[in-house]
């Protein structure tokens, strides 16, 4: 499936890799609003609603920025490709920035400690930013699925 001597799909890999990242900073910072931001983390159904919708504007940003990078190069890539690795995006997004999946996972690695680096006090704002480590760990958590998402969109 991947045996390519002539490099092709390493750089098809490439060039999607690069788009998906691309589109990760652009969706993940100024396309999500500020209510998603705000809410796409609590419990309920207003958490999982605002998340939602963080993650189906954000995978359209995905969908917009990787057909204008084939628009604009005509590298060819396979339509259920494209799909199943936008979905791979899309669901682990969404996992990610419900903030406790993730907070549990950084538990069971040993790495709690690290996650909460940075954060507020309870009962606090006393350090609003981005500078985390649930920020930190939310970020590489994204882009190690847009690795893998990459790898299907290229397949």
């Amino acid at each position: 499936m991947f045996a390519d001597p002539t490099g092709a799909h390493a750089a098809t890999f490439a060039a999607v890799f690069a788009t998906l990242y691309v589109a990760h900073q652009v969706a993940d910072h100024w396309v999500q609003t500020q209510r998603q931001a705000d809410c796409k983390g609590q419990p309920g159904w207003a958490g999982r609603i605002a998340c939602a919708a963080h993650v189906a504007t954000y995978t359209l940003t995905a969908l917009i920025t990787l057909a204008t990078m084939v628009l604009a190069t005509g590298l060819r890539l396979d339509p259920w490709g494209v799909g199943v690795g936008l979905t791979v995006s899309a669901v682990s997004h969404y996992v990610a920035d419900r903030r406790t999946p993730l907070q549990r996972i950084a538990a069971a690695l040993g790495s709690a400690r690290f996650y909460a680096l940075g954060a507020p006090r309870p009962g606090r704002d006393d350090n609003p930013s981005l500078g985390t480590g649930a920020y930190a760990l939310d970020q590489s958590w994204h882009i190690g699925w847009l690795f893998v998402a990459a790898l299907f969109c290229a397949a």
